[in-house]
Parts: structure tokens; sequence; C-alpha cells
């Protein structure tokens, strides 16, 4: 989800230290930007006690080969329990019925509750992403164009905790006070689509369609993302797309495009196979 939005938008500190770049030389940043994953092998002394996705390291540069040491590299961890921690019960409701709207089941896949979205998301709200602590939050705050990306006073949990209750009280004004969970599909479509054009005007100072696009995005993200973040259950979103997930190696298969990978579906934590000694 974020996850990579939230691996673009790191910025790691220099301190203070100029890395110089050369034909014969691979800075880090650019490096790890380019989309290749190195670990802070050598760069520190010794490794970190929290493991969480983001950490960094000082900054470096390698010279001839890329450096490779075993677990150097900050995995991020995997999602623990089936407890939701950041929604409520009504706010459960409501991100249940509007992500399976958003993706339904059908003979294709799986919906988005059959593939655990709404517990991603809520275990993503429940973290670094629903603090934002990778978006600036300070003021002024005019309103913005589309091409300037997320332009609110909100963090994510704030939005969507301020986005669901004004929906509500939407909906429950024009419904005979009926939750947005208890409307009849058809109803649901047209609060969504009134969401995503902005003619549905929210209180509390909620932009509408900020909320859209960031409850679709992260719908989109729980259903494709790795399950090691606790949504694609299953991997049944990759297997409907044929994508073999994380493989180690997919080097043989640069230049042969349009063929199957005929590969099973494998996640970032691994098949147990891998473990078993």
């Amino acid at each position: 989800m974020a996850v990579l939005r939230q691996a673009l938008k790191r910025r790691p500190r220099t301190g203070g230290r100029s890395v110089s770049v050369t034909s014969e030389t691979v800075n880090r940043r650019g490096f790890l930007i380019g989309g290749a994953i190195v670990g802070a092998a050598g760069a520190a002394s010794a490794a970190p006690q929290l493991h969480d996705g983001e950490l960094g390291a000082p900054p470096a540069t390698y010279r001839g080969a890329v450096p490779w040491q075993e677990g150097a590299a900050d995995s991020p961890p995997e999602v623990v329990g089936t407890d939701f921690k950041f929604f409520t019960a009504k706010e459960k409701a409501f991100i249940e019925a509007a992500t399976n709207r958003l993706i339904p089941a059908d003979s294709t896949g799986p919906s988005a509750v059959e593939a655990n979205v709404p517990f991603f998301i809520d275990r993503q709200l429940a973290g670094p992403f629903g603090r934002g602590d990778h978006y600036y939050l300070g003021g002024p705050w005019p309103k913005g164009v589309p091409t300037q990306g997320y332009q609110s006073r909100f963090s994510p949990a704030q939005l969507y905790r301020g986005a669901i209750a004004a929906i509500e009280r939407y909906t429950g004004g024009r419904h005979n006070g009926a939750a947005f969970s208890e409307l009849a599909a058809t109803d649901q479509d047209v609060v969504l689509k009134g969401l995503e054009d902005g003619s549905i005007e929210l209180d509390g100072g909620v932009d509408a369609k900020s909320f859209f696009a960031m409850l679709l995005q992260n719908t989109k993200e729980g259903y494709f993302s790795d399950p090691i973040y606790g949504g694609n259950k299953d991997m049944a979103a990759w297997k409907m797309i044929g994508f073999p997930g994380a493989h180690y190696d997919y080097s043989e298969w640069v230049g042969r495009h349009n063929e199957r990978v005929p590969y099973p579906p494998v996640s970032f934590k691994g098949r147990p196979g891998w473990t078993e000694g």
C-alpha cells in the first residue's frame, strides 16, 4: 500500500557526508529507487532490534559488485492475528460493504471481503500509514488539484474515521436512519458514485473525493498485495491473474514476453516446505 508509495517517499539522511556517483559506482539511494533490494550490509555495526520494514541506513557508495549479505535487509513484518485493531464494529460493517461493492465476487475471482481486504486496510490504518508517517500534514491547506496528490490536514486514519462517520450521517438522513451496510446494493452504489464524483458533500471538513480515492486505492492494494500484509488471502488475486509472486530469480524470463511463468505463487514469507528442517 502503501508499501511502494512509502518506499518512494522515504528520504535517507545524509548525515553531512557526500556520496559520489561515477560510471563505476552504484549510489545506494539510486540503487534502491531503481528497484533492487540491498540490505544495510556493512553500513551499520549492529543490526537494529526493531524490524518494521521502514528502517534505513547511513548513506554509502558501493564500488564494483553489488554487496549482499543474508539477513541484512529489513524485511516487512508479517501481520499476526485475525482481530481488527482500528475499525469499530460499525466502521468495520461500512468497510466490508463498501469494498465488496468496489470488488464484488464473481466467476473470475473473490470479492474484497473474501480476499481479506478490510483486514488489510484495518492493519494499515493501525500502523505508520494510518498515522501519516510519510505524508506532509502541515498547513496551509488550500484545495489542491489532482496532480498534487494527497492534500489534507487529516492523516489517513483520521480521514477514514471522519469520512465513515459523515457518510453514515448522510446515509441515515436519506434512508430512514439506515446504515450504509443495510442499504440495497444499488443504493450503496449510488452513494459510492456520489463520493467518487464529489456530488455528495460530507460534513466535518471531510472531502468526499479524497476519501473515495484513498478507499479505492487501498482496496486495490489489499486485493493484490503480498499476503504478508494481511490481504490477498491465499494469494487468490495472484492466482486469478497468473502472477507467480516473490520468487527469488526471474532473470531467465526477462526477455520472454507473453509467456506464462509456470511457477506456483509464493509470498514474501515463502512456502511451508522452505522452512522445514
